[in-house]
């Protein structure tokens, strides 16, 4: 998928193609998971639709719950849901920045690299 330490670094247009479908899959991820988040608070948490989407969108994006969970099941969405949005933040996180992380390290080894 990237290139060996090796070969010339990616050219910019080429770069960023492939920055952008990493950033397309992190939506993918993003989506799918306020799916979830949402069709949780509707069933376990008994919200309308507009409600649990509400919940599940400031969840993701950690700012907190809005309603109030009140029954067992619905608690322990709302618990497994937030430990989700955790790791799936950090999972994006990963996905959009590998690119560039990788890109200036293969720079940095192109640069010190000794010719013989």
């Amino acid at each position: 998928m990237y290139e060996h330490r090796t070969h010339r670094l990616l050219k910019w247009p080429e770069f960023f193609r492939r920055a952008a479908r990493h950033v397309l899959w992190a939506l993918v991820v993003i989506l799918a998971s306020v799916g979830i988040g949402t069709v949780g608070y509707r069933t376990a948490g008994q919200l309308n639709w507009i409600d649990a989407f509400l919940n599940a969108s400031m969840i993701l994006g950690g700012m907190g719950p809005v309603d109030r969970m009140e029954t067992t099941p619905a608690k322990m969405f709302a618990a497994l849901y937030a430990l989700f949005s955790g790791l799936v933040f950090i999972a994006v996180m990963a996905v959009v920045l590998t690119p560039w992380v990788h890109r200036i390290l293969h720079w940095v080894h192109i640069s010190t690299r000794s010719e013989p």
